[in-house]
């Protein structure tokens, strides 16, 4: 197998395409989002995302993505690297570890937003934000087999530069 990663704007269906392509199981699905109480739209996403997945998968919230890739057997379905850089403090998180251990893995898909077709953030935490998902994603993109881009639900096939 390989690692695949799933790119799509916000609302695109990369989500749905990633789990759809992962299959019916058994998968351990590495959720990077740790609900907050206080955010209630995002807790009702993080519900129907729950909802959808199959009962012989396993769910894994952590922050700590390289490591739930490591300690996992078999498929692994990371959701997603925005919500993993959005949530890292400073944004500092280690690129070249999650690479590792999903080269090292060899089974797994990841899920990502594709920031640079949005507009220019206006602050420096938007810029900062978009440029670090931004070169994340181009790391997991370099140690990829295949990399999809979903717009509208419709998945495209990118090639290596």
């Amino acid at each position: 197998m390989t690692v695949t990663l799933v790119l799509g704007g916000a609302r695109s269906g990369k989500s749905a395409v990633a789990e759809h392509r992962a299959g019916a199981g058994p998968v351990t699905y590495v959720a990077t989002w740790l609900p907050s109480p206080d955010d209630a739209d995002m807790a009702s996403r993080v519900a129907a995302h729950r909802a959808r997945r199959p009962p012989a998968w396993t769910t894994v919230e952590t922050a700590d993505v390289a490591g739930a890739v490591r300690a996992s057997t078999g498929r692994v379905l990371v959701d997603s690297l925005t919500t993993w850089v959005g949530g890292a403090r400073d944004f500092a998180v280690d690129a070249d570890s999650l690479c590792r251990a999903l080269v090292d893995h060899g089974d797994a898909i990841v899920v990502s937003d594709e920031v640079g077709f949005g507009v220019h953030p206006s602050s420096d935490a938007g810029r900062r934000f978009r440029d670090t998902l931004g070169l994340v994603n181009q790391a997991v993109s370099a140690i990829a087999g295949e990399v999809l881009l979903v717009v509208a639900g419709r998945v495209l096939r990118l090639d290596p530069a």
